[in-house]
């Protein structure tokens, strides 16, 4: 959160020429796009804690469901066995449509979905905590104890990729665009000569 993934996702599109599928986006599509098994094994919890799953217009309230599931990590795999083959399948869409050329796939925890299996290396973007921090909350307007959690569970995301021997390279993003333009460029160039 707030190290600048995003950032260097719009650069690789800026500068080198990749499309670029935010994984965010596509979460929210497969949630949209699973909400009828969402509703079906959820819909008795949310009943129990006095939330509504779907909004007015018929549309899934993605709030709602974090409110009741992300206290709990057996509802979150529940939740991700939904959602997470849905999101596959967009990627999987997106990566077709872009046959032969340079993809970027924006996400947090790629790791867990089996579309890491597709690309050629992991470009992990990190900061040190105190400007995150900074980031975070002028960009989300959130609580510092609200951050400081999110950043607590996401404490061991570059363990996780090491874990899956990933071709991982990682880039700190803590001076300009400019800078981490510098660095994407280093890592593009040697990971085009191992492939």
């Amino acid at each position: 959160m707030a190290a600048g993934k995003n950032v260097a996702s719009s650069i690789l599109e800026r500068d080198f020429s990749f499309k670029s599928v935010d994984c965010d986006v596509l979460v929210h599509q497969a949630i949209e796009n699973s909400k009828e098994k969402i509703v079906e094994t959820f819909g008795s919890l949310a009943k129990e804690k006095g939330v509504s799953l779907l909004k007015n217009d018929g549309s899934i309230n993605r709030r709602a469901i974090g409110a009741i599931i992300f206290s709990d990590k057996e509802l979150i795999k529940k939740q991700e066995a939904i959602v997470f083959p849905e999101t596959e399948r967009l990627i999987e869409k997106f990566i077709e449509e872009n046959r032969g050329k340079d993809i970027v796939i924006n996400a947090t925890v790629l790791y867990k979905i089996k579309a890491i299996s597709l690309c050629d290396s992991v470009l992990y973007v990190d900061c040190f905590l105190p400007i995150r921090l900074y980031r975070a909350h002028k960009r989300d307007k959130m609580e510092i104890k609200q951050i400081l959690k999110r950043f607590r569970a996401q404490k061991t995301l570059f363990l996780e990729y090491k874990k899956i021997s990933a071709d991982i390279n990682k880039v700190w993003n803590f001076g300009s665009q400019k800078m981490l333009a510098k660095q994407i460029a280093l890592v593009l160039n040697r990971c085009r000569q191992r492939i």
